[in-house]
């Protein structure tokens, strides 16, 4: 059902309970019924306000559904209302209110399920990887929900901003910088001499040799950083191991077919005074403490539902790691950015009401809920019916390189956004690189690989297709597709809101699974001309729409497979 007809569906039924019910304030929710015999759309509207109302919730039903049927803007929409069970009332479309669904498609095309503009910025950020290895499949995760959360956004009217932010400050930079010497000295990873938190991964070794060799690297953005081969320069070693493996991050990111709009670095937070200033503010506020020598921020007082108080400047000088979260975060409302959302690991999950509270102790006007999370888990990938744990390229863990080689980025992209991200997730390489209706993508990217061959095969123009009468469809499996193509866009929207781009994963494979089943029920390319073009229309419409949900995975929708 479109939008358009679902608010004007809506609309008559509030008429009609005010007409049984003049005081009701109905809040009418239409879903569709788990059994598609049912019909397809149902309310609980009676059974809401029967209780209330002190009223039978069937008599109820039946006077609200005497009172819609007699109105012709609902009539024009809804073919028949029927009571259900305790008081649900299910609704049958009409024909027209159906098919209204291919002209609008033919009409929009690459726009259908995109929404007007908005006068709101939203900024993702993700994947925000410390430069201190290959970026891993957790942060492959990240990648594929992150970008198609910007996608969402976008279709949906908001003003996106895809953002990285580098942890380039703390002890993990300095355990990198250590391990490059090491390597640098000749010192092997299993020495006794070789520093205990060091990083093991060969990239390491590779960093090693281009840094003696005095090699030059540079990052999408900043100055190049040029090795000086003093093995005694720790900072220079530094500088350019983090440079050498934002290059590599770049690389991956390129190989997943994803460009961030701004690099953030930590260190930047620092050097600009904003993380001295935040503290300042802070201070000012009247929300902080010393206690032990260290500085403390009431966060338990702050409403964001943290359990206890926390450090802010241990005892032994140096803040801890939310203090620059918060600096940061006052930069992206300052920059304009009134909806914020951070995609991290469930291991952040404590971060959430220590960074939040420490934006409320600023009162700058920021929302409670600001910014929102998506916290996902981990991947465990599996190959040849085990657990790949090791990469030789990063030592210890499967990098989204891998991945990528392993199966192609279309795959990689749709696997790891197709289940809730708040779910534990197991990467089965194999079927991901299968040819069979188990595999998701392959399924859905074979139904739009089909209708391109279809509509090669018959060789009508686009003005033929479109002036095909709908009329002519009426098997139940076309207007069951119509039904599905007609869900999409309020589909997109509600991805988008929900944070839940899995949403369009599973729209995607229930509506490849439409068309195939009406393709196995009805043959399209029939002798009858004006049945064949009209089920040509159908699957025209359908290959546009599955094409329109698989760009807001990033995924291809190829014309032959």
């Amino acid at each position: 059902m479109l939008l358009e007809q679902q608010n004007t569906l809506i609309s008559c039924l509030k008429k009609a309970v005010a007409g049984v019910l003049p005081e009701a304030e109905p809040t009418i929710v239409l879903e569709r019924p788990k059994v598609a015999a049912h019909g397809d759309l149902a309310t609980n509207i009676a059974m809401q306000l029967a209780k209330p109302a002190k009223r039978n919730p069937r008599e109820l039903a039946q006077a609200i559904v005497d009172a819609l049927m007699g109105d012709p803007n609902a009539t024009a929409i809804i073919a028949q209302a029927e009571l259900a069970g305790p008081g649900f009332i299910n609704f049958r479309l009409t024909h027209a209110a159906r098919s209204a669904v291919l002209p609008l498609i033919a009409q929009l095309g690459d726009a259908y399920g995109r929404a007007p503009r908005k006068e709101q910025k939203v900024l993702v950020e993700f994947v925000s990887a410390n430069p201190t290895g290959p970026l891993h499949v957790g942060h492959a995760r990240q990648a594929a929900l992150g970008d198609a959360l910007c996608r969402l956004f976008d279709a949906s009217g908001f003003d996106v901003s895809r953002e990285f932010y580098y942890n380039d400050a703390g002890n993990q930079i300095q355990n990198l910088a250590i391990s490059v010497q090491a390597r640098a000295q000749g010192v092997s990873t299993d020495s006794p001499g070789y520093p205990a938190d060091g990083y093991k991964g060969e990239y390491i070794a590779d960093i090693a040799k281009e840094f003696a060799a005095k090699a030059s690297a540079n990052a999408s953005d900043g100055e190049p950083v040029l090795a000086n081969g003093n093995l005694d320069d720790l900072d220079n070693i530094r500088r350019f191991a983090v440079t050498y493996l934002r290059h590599e991050q770049d690389l991956d990111l390129q190989a997943f077919g994803l460009a961030f709009d701004r690099y953030y670095l930590e260190s930047s937070l620092y050097t600009s005074g904003r993380v001295e200033n935040t503290v300042n503010q802070l201070v000012a506020s009247g929300h902080t403490y010393e206690s032990e020598g260290a500085l403390w921020l009431r966060t338990t007082e702050l409403g964001t539902g943290d359990d206890k108080d926390r450090v802010m400047r241990k005892s032994e000088g140096g803040y801890t790691y939310f203090v620059p979260d918060v600096a940061y975060h006052v930069t992206k409302w300052e920059r304009g950015f009134t909806r914020a959302i951070n995609i991290q690991g469930s291991d952040h999950h404590g971060t959430i009401a220590r960074v939040r509270a420490g934006l409320q102790a600023l009162s700058l006007g920021i929302p409670a809920d600001y910014p929102a999370y998506v916290l996902h888990k981990m991947v465990k990938v599996i190959r040849g019916g085990e657990e790949v744990k090791i990469s030789k390229r990063a030592g210890s863990y499967v990098t989204m390189r891998d991945l990528i080689e392993w199966v192609g980025r279309d795959a990689v992209r749709f696997f790891l956004i197709q289940r809730r991200a708040d779910t534990e997730f197991v990467f089965d390489v194999d079927l991901a690189r299968s040819q069979s209706e188990e595999n998701p993508v392959y399924y859905i990217q074979y139904a739009h690989a089909r209708i391109c061959s279809m509509l090669s095969q018959a060789g009508l123009s686009v003005a033929q297709l479109h002036a095909a009468s709908v009329d002519l469809l009426q098997a139940p499996s076309e207007l069951a597709l119509m039904q599905r193509l007609a869900e999409f866009p309020a589909l997109v929207s509600q991805a988008a809101l929900e944070l839940s781009p899995h949403l369009v994963a599973f729209w995607l494979r229930d509506c490849a699974a439409d068309f195939h089943g009406w393709y196995n029920a009805e043959r399209v390319l029939v002798d009858d001309v004006a049945l064949k073009h009209a089920r040509l229309r159908l699957a025209d419409a359908t290959r546009q729409v599955i094409a329109n949900g698989l760009e807001l995975l990033g995924v291809s929708a190829p014309e032959r497979m």
